[in-house]
């Protein structure tokens, strides 16, 4: 499957982005799903994952309340929907794939700037 990441951008502190992770390739709906992202001079972190069947979110406590994973099979594509932004969240942002619960990403699309402004 290949992956690109989209939406990023700049933003003030409070506003909002939605990221989008376009899918090719193999069936998108046969694998699990992430959003991780990594700040300049930081290791990359994870921020929310998703199941194939879209159940299963889970989110990073940093971004708890404030972002939301989610995805739409039929367009092979999953989102991150970002709100109440912090300069914090500045980072390049990377959707990955994975076929099975709990084990390595194996696959990863080319990340997207947000950056957020205070």
């Amino acid at each position: 499957v290949q992956l690109q990441a989209s939406g990023g951008g700049l933003v003030q502190a409070g506003g909002s982005l939605r990221l989008s992770c376009a899918a090719s390739g193999r069936t998108f709906g046969s694998y699990n799903m992430g959003w991780f992202r990594q700040a300049p001079g930081k290791e990359r972190e994870f921020v929310a994952r998703i199941s194939w069947s879209g159940g299963g979110a889970f989110h990073a406590d940093s971004v708890k309340g404030r972002f939301t994973i989610s995805r739409d099979n039929a367009m092979n594509t999953m989102y991150l929907q970002m709100n109440s932004l912090k300069p914090e969240d500045t980072a390049v942002y990377y959707c990955a794939a994975r076929l099975w619960f709990g084990s390595d990403y194996n696959y990863w699309g080319r990340g997207t700037q947000v950056t957020v402004s205070s």
